[in-house]
């Protein structure tokens, strides 16, 4: 038996008091494999210990949540016995290491999250963060990462429907790889990973083990350094085509009734996956390893327990459905393997070569993990009002804030993913939220991921409430009703008080918005340690938020659609310029308090706007956010080609009116005579409105003065990406 040294345990990223309690559990020394088994179970990644106390305080619960979080994914009641399965998840520091492998396994891997619970996957999301532009590696990093979910979810036949590109400094060595996955299933056919009950079979199938992915949740769980490209063998390999029949095959055994328990084999593998379904079931799992099926020789048991290989699912079966079973994967050319049994004794048992490689109590890898009350550091939110030029043009301005890296057209990106395969995709990307239509009926479903970093920063708390008022607006702008949001949140070192702070404020700010909006949180992640040589990422706890709209024909989207409709802007405009995107841009300057958000106003102010798009009385709507209600006109008319001719309304000063980024507005069109009536109903329900002017022309006309081409506009706004992609630019830096 291998000699645990102290060294070694270090190395398996187990504290000293950490593994005491080891010692405590199991009345003795682990052994090699166990200490592996404790290394990526009690690891931040797999065992959420910083977090799960606030965790707790999100709320989870509405009468169309079905499954909230503690399963592999969440469940909501969409009517008419369909149920939507979604969930958000990380690979951040493997899509660092290696951009396209790490990129499609976080695809691969959320979408075995979501089919593990018997759904089809229809929609996949993601949210990224890159450096600065004109940081070295960035360009190879976007590329590598595109085309790797791209790569995945195309040969898969989900349609990638939209999502979120950023460029901060604060990524330079830290970039975010956030993927969503969202998926139908009937309310009767939804799979749980509780493997209940004793002498049962416990089944292996899919993709044979390798040695690729080798600790990978525990390099998840640390900060990186300069020699984290040595870390390239634990980022894990993808096979798209192996997934696609690993999906069908599943759903095709699904269909019958022989599954007691599935889940998929995710971070820490095989490990992680017969723990989890043990514990949740109440019972014990006993393993023969000489039963798993190996793509390399001589693998030792803590390779294959440890093992992160892709497109491979662990399910317990009722007794005598084996060979049903087996003839289903073999169909699809997929390995089978029976590799063990339930037991009663509620401990994980390892066999390998006739030895016993571990006996521990399955408790000890979930309830009796270490959950930490870390401290953390309060601070005060950054304040102030930040300084202006005001005599800048503000349509000059405009020019440069929509070439912009951050706000620049991403067609270069969505056009790599195929946004219509399965031919229900009704919005595509570039509106404020996709829209997918469950098939063969009227409804559909909205779809959004956001997080706005640079307001989480100055203030955590707001920047929290912040991400989930914008996703319940985005949905809200399709005209669908938000139900539900899964969370990924990204931070730094929670051992560091300042950065705990960060994280506990961030919770308790989208627990304030989803209470107060409605809109439980019903699965998510956490992905903390995104640092690089102790610098930082921005807190950027993004959000995924998912809506149904009813009647999809009653749809808006952002696009202008007649000439001569009055613009009408709802809500409240002061004027907000502190950590917004003029202020960035313009001014070259990061200050000032992040806006304040209203949750009271958005609910008032969304519900109008959403009654409008369901009464069928308007189709043209866009929530404002980065940049402004300037950028937000100029990509209405963009959309559509369409020009507006619009005038401040009563505030001071021209760049706040257009550039400020108050929360809780959108701009709606309608004919004049609906116009009016929308603009005096608005008034009698106390929500704050203003005519603006109309749409109309080939220009963008400000105070009948200072106006600029459409085609312009669109030009410069799609120029951006391909040109830096292209090695032909090297924007300035944020």
């Amino acid at each position: 038996m291998t000699k645990i040294t102290p060294e070694m345990v270090r190395e398996h990223g187990i504290s000293d008091s950490e593994y005491a309690i080891v010692l405590k559990l199991l009345g003795r020394e682990p052994s090699f494999v166990e200490l592996g088994i404790f290394s990526v179970m009690w690891s931040e990644h797999c065992s959420y210990k910083s977090t799960r106390v606030h965790l707790k305080k999100l709320p989870t619960k509405a009468p169309w949540v079905i499954q909230g979080p503690g399963e592999n994914a969440g469940v909501i009641d969409i009517g008419d016995g369909d149920a939507c399965i979604f969930k958000m998840e990380s690979h951040n520091h493997p899509s660092f290491i290696e951009p396209y492998q790490g990129a499609a396994t976080g695809v691969g891997g959320i979408m075995r999250d979501v089919f593990t619970m018997g759904a089809r996957p229809i929609a996949m999301m993601n949210a990224l963060r890159f450096g600065e532009p004109s940081h070295p590696k960035t360009r190879h990093l976007v590329s590598g990462v595109v085309s790797g979910i791209g790569g995945y979810g195309n040969c898969m036949g989900v349609p990638t429907v939209g999502g979120e590109i950023n460029f901060h400094k604060s990524y330079n060595g830290n970039i975010l790889v956030n993927a969503m996955c969202v998926g139908l299933a009937r309310q009767d056919k939804i799979f749980l990973s509780a493997a209940k009950g004793a002498g049962n079979p416990v089944v292996y199938v899919g993709s044979k083990t390798g040695r690729d992915g080798i600790h990978g949740a525990t390099m998840a769980s640390a900060e990186f350094d300069d020699a984290s490209e040595e870390k390239r063998p634990t980022v894990q390999v993808g096979d798209p085509f192996t997934e696609k029949l690993l999906l069908e095959a599943c759903l095709e055994l699904m269909a019958t009734d022989a599954i007691i328990a599935i889940q998929d084999m995710g971070a820490a593998g095989l490990t992680s996956s017969s723990a989890e379904m043990g514990d949740k079931g109440g019972s014990g799992i006993e393993l023969d390893l000489d039963k798993v099926p190996q793509r390399e020789a001589n693998m030792t048991a803590y390779e294959m327990m440890l093992s992160e290989s892709q497109e491979r699912m662990l399910a317990v079966l009722k007794p005598g459905r084996e060979e049903q079973a087996r003839k289903i994967f073999e169909k699809w050319e997929l390995d089978f393997a029976v590799i063990g049994v339930t037991t009663d004794t509620n401990r994980l048992v390892i066999k390998h070569k006739g030895k016993v490689e571990a006996d521990m109590p399955i408790t000890a890898l979930s309830d009796a993990a270490p959950i930490y009350e870390r401290p953390f550091t309060k601070r005060a939110p950054v304040t102030g009002v930040p300084a202006f030029d005001t005599k800048k043009p503000v349509l000059a301005s405009l020019e440069k804030i929509i070439a912009a890296p951050d706000m620049a057209s991403r067609r270069w990106v969505w056009e790599q993913y195929d946004n219509s395969v399965m031919n229900d995709t009704t919005q595509h990307p570039g509106g404020d939220a996709a829209v997918v239509r469950v098939h063969g009926t009227k409804k559909a479903l909205a779809i959004t991921t956001d997080v706005t970093p640079r307001y989480c920063r100055p203030d955590p708390f707001e920047g929290g409430k912040q991400a989930v008022a914008e996703a319940w607006r985005n949905l809200t702008a399709v005209g669908a009703t938000p139900l539900a949001v899964t969370d990924n949140l990204n931070y730094g070192n929670p051992q560091k008080p300042e950065i705990m702070w960060e994280i506990v404020a961030g919770i308790d700010g989208i627990g304030a918005a989803c209470r107060a909006l409605d809109f439980p949180v019903i699965g998510g992640n956490c992905s903390l340690y995104n640092e690089t040589n102790g610098e930082g990422i921005l807190p950027t706890p993004a959000i995924g938020g998912v809506g149904l709209l009813k009647d999809v024909t009653k749809m808006a989207t952002v696009a202008f659609k007649r000439q001569n409709d009055v613009v009408i802007l709802i809500g409240e405009t002061k004027g907000h310029l502190g950590q917004s995107i003029y202020l960035r841009e313009i001014e070259g300057k990061e200050e000032g308090a992040s806006p304040p958000v209203d949750l009271a106003m958005e609910k008032k102010n969304g519900d109008f706007v959403r009654g409008l798009i369901e009464a069928g009385r308007v189709d043209t709507v866009h929530d404002l956010s980065d940049g402004g209600l300037l950028v937000a006109i100029a990509e209405m008319a963009m959309a559509s080609g369409i020009g507006a001719s619009v005038g401040q309304a009563e505030i001071a000063g021209a760049v706040p009116f257009w550039f400020g980024e108050d929360q809780a507005r959108y701009l709606i069109t309608a004919p004049f005579a609906e116009a009016e009536k929308i603009v005096a109903e608005a008034r009698a329900a106390a929500i704050i409105v203003a005519e603006l002017g109309k749409t109309g022309g080939e220009t963008l006309m400000i105070d009948d003065k200072a106006s600029i081409k459409i085609a312009k506009l669109r030009s410069l706004h799609e120029a951006w990406f391909p040109r830096f992609m292209a090695g032909e630019e090297i924007p300035v830096t944020n």
